[in-house]
């Protein structure tokens, strides 16, 4: 029998008076899979708890920052220290500075840091700051990225934009989108044949290097080498946005496991142990453009919030300090290894694609390389299996079109658990 989510449906219901759907976010809202969202109570370790009682083991981890899993004992310490001297100064403070040095000492291409609230806010930034530096408007984008809601970028976006079918939103004047160019993902002949027409117009790329957002996408060596030799020869920066990746896939991103270099980074994240946090760094000369030291405005009032910098500086320093990459990696593809062969056992059409503790279970039979082949999975059975996952008490990604992360919390007790309830919800569909 289903668990009783009585106090969720109840709760769902008195948000729905007061917020738009019921929801804070679309990703959180149900609405790709049917039913109603379930109200969190609180996290522990590996588990949520609704407000029924139900425990659920964590694949979602707050949508990746929680790579600790929930309340690990050095972010709460360091998150309780640094509220009880005060939670916001509007002025500077060392930890903000700490965070930095710890950004830049783990990604090599970072020499200067701007901080912001959220990814978001850091994607639009990352995209001023080059046109202000290249003195160009074009930006290009490839479809099933997402990197936030920036007007610019919210053509063929994915995430939760994927998810209900609207990737173009209204309320964005035709004029935000005038100069972005759309493209394929993993398409070399593309955006070779875009900078042969616009290379000089062009003032970035702007890309997911493991999109993560269309479901998780791994990029191919030849695009990666495109990305950047195309953008050095032409003039352009290169913008990798590691709001997923950054720290995730390795300490230094995906630019470390794909030994990569852009000139602007954006992250996210992880990089808050889960607040609100943001963040763009790069080259020093491109980062010198960034007001005061340059003409390029960029503000926040709540930017290097104290609390999330002591959060975020906990988080980078556990994972420095006790790196656990390989043991993610080894227990993630026991993990999508175990899904792979229960779902060809079952008779269920599927992919699976992993990098790291990043991965998706696509109901598609062929491999999923872009966002066209993305949309042609069958989302109709994703729906019913992801209810019978929850069900049984493994609380997965809520759209077939968002990766899932495993935490260091995540045992070989909880892979079973999760094979055992995935046997019998592949048997169900």
């Amino acid at each position: 029998m289903p668990p009783i989510r009585v106090r969720s449906r109840e709760a769902f219901e008195r948000a729905s008076r007061v917020l738009p759907g019921g929801v804070n976010s679309p990703a959180r809202a149900f609405g790709a899979v049917g039913g109603q969202p379930l109200f969190i109570a609180r996290g522990d370790g590996p588990y949520l708890y609704d407000v029924d009682g139900n425990q659920y083991l964590d694949y979602i981890g707050s949508w990746g920052p929680l790579i600790l899993g929930h309340a690990h004992p050095r972010v709460v310490k360091a998150v309780e220290e640094t509220v009880r001297r005060g939670a916001s100064f509007g002025a500077p403070c060392e930890l903000e500075t700490q965070l930095a040095e710890l950004i830049i000492s783990a990604l090599p291409s970072v020499e200067m840091v701007r901080m912001t609230s959220s990814g978001t806010e850091a994607s639009m930034s990352a995209i001023r700051l080059a046109r202000g530096f290249t003195h160009r408007d074009f930006i290009v984008k490839f479809a099933g990225c997402y990197h936030g809601h920036v007007d610019s970028l919210l053509v063929q976006a994915g995430s939760s934009a994927t998810t209900l079918g609207v990737p173009n939103s209204p309320g964005v004047p035709h004029g935000c989108t005038a100069d972005t160019i759309v493209l394929p993902y993993n398409d070399v002949d593309g955006l070779t044949e875009t900078f042969q027409a616009h290379g000089q117009e062009i003032a970035c790329v702007i890309v997911e290097p493991i999109a993560g957002n269309m479901g998780l996408v791994p990029p191919t060596p030849e695009f990666l080498t495109a990305l950047s030799e195309l953008t050095e020869s032409n003039g352009a920066l290169l913008i990798y946005d590691e709001v997923m990746t950054g720290f995730r896939v390795a300490f230094g991103g995906a630019q470390q496991l794909y030994h990569q270099s852009p000139d602007l980074t954006v992250l996210g994240k992880i990089l808050g142990g889960g607040f609100p946090v943001g963040a763009f760094g790069g080259r020093e000369d491109v980062m010198k453009q960034v007001m005061p030291a340059g003409p390029v405005f960029q503000a926040g009032t709540l930017s290097g919030n104290p609390v999330a910098m002591a959060a975020g500086v906990a988080t980078l320093q556990e994972l420095r300090d006790h790196p656990p990459y390989v043991k993610l990696d080894e227990l993630s593809k026991r993990l999508t290894d175990g899904l792979h062969r229960l779902a060809d056992a079952a008779g269920v059409p599927h992919q699976v694609q992993r990098v790291g503790s990043m991965w998706t279970f696509f109901f598609n039979p062929d491999p999923v390389t872009d966002y066209d082949s993305a949309k042609k999975c069958d989302t109709t059975r994703f729906g019913r299996f992801f209810w019978e996952m929850m069900d049984r008490g493994i609380y997965l990604p809520c759209s077939q079109f968002e990766a899932a992360f495993n935490s260091i919390l995540h045992a070989e007790k909880h892979i079973d658990q999760t094979l055992a309830a995935a046997k019998e919800a592949f048997a169900s569909l």
